[in-house]
């Protein structure tokens, strides 16, 4: 199973008032093992950043003049992509701006359903916690100091992290059931099977003996003895 974890960075809060992406990152999960592929864009926003901008994203108009606009780099970010589901923090957000930005390249949508919400997640695993990403960091014990300002492929990288722990916190391919070798029932999972040789008794002599005068002493309404 391959899952994308992805982060985009933005001029601002609305497409529709004519904020861009400046930066995309994305992880590569395969079984929810990160394999060390990656996407990371910075993205001409063909626009000034808005005051303030720079300091929420590190990132500013001298520095992202010099890099391609989404349409340069739209289809690579399809390619890298695919028709993995999308795991994102706040789904509606990014989701809104690539689409965006898809439908003035001309390019198909991306269909809401891919997307996982972690936001969604731990709201539903936490209801009334914080569940920002740094909270989330605090709660499972995952270091984020690196995280001093934002930054998309970083912020896909801590949420790759978190997204585990919100689901489980491991692997499913690390399930000892499912790494057992033998025979299987008929759902193809691993079931015990009849032990070829039974253990050999513990009860001593003297045990079995203090036992049979025990129940004798109940006399012939013993439980043990209509059993047989």
């Amino acid at each position: 199973m391959r899952e994308i974890v992805l982060d985009t960075e933005t001029t601002g809060f609305e497409p529709d008032t004519g904020d861009r992406i400046v930066e995309i990152g994305a992880v590569e999960l395969v079984n929810h093992v990160a394999t060390g592929k990656i996407y990371h864009q910075y993205v001409n926003p063909e626009r000034a950043m808005p005051d303030g901008a720079f300091q929420v994203h590190g990132l500013g108009d001298d520095f992202l003049k010099d890099f391609p606009v989404f349409k340069q780099v739209g289809q690579a970010f399809l390619d890298f992509i695919g028709d993995a589901r999308l795991v994102i923090h706040n789904a509606a957000f990014d989701m809104k701006f690539l689409n965006a930005e898809l439908d003035w390249m001309g390019l198909p949508r991306l269909p809401f359903d891919r997307a996982i919400d972690t936001l969604a997640i731990a709201r539903s695993r936490f209801p009334g916690s914080p569940a920002s990403l740094d909270a989330l960091c605090r709660r499972f014990g995952i270091d984020n100091s690196a995280r001093t300002k934002h930054g998309a492929l970083l912020d896909s990288e801590i949420l790759a992290e978190v997204y585990l722990e919100l689901i489980g916190g491991r692997q499913p391919t690390m399930s000892l059931v499912s790494q057992r070798s033998g025979p299987s029932d008929a759902s193809g999972e691993w079931a015990p099977q009849p032990r070829p040789r039974p253990l050999p008794p513990r009860l001593t002599d003297s045990e079995i003996a203090a036992h049979a005068a025990f129940v004798e002493k109940l006399g012939e309404g013993a439980l043990w003895k209509k059993s047989g």
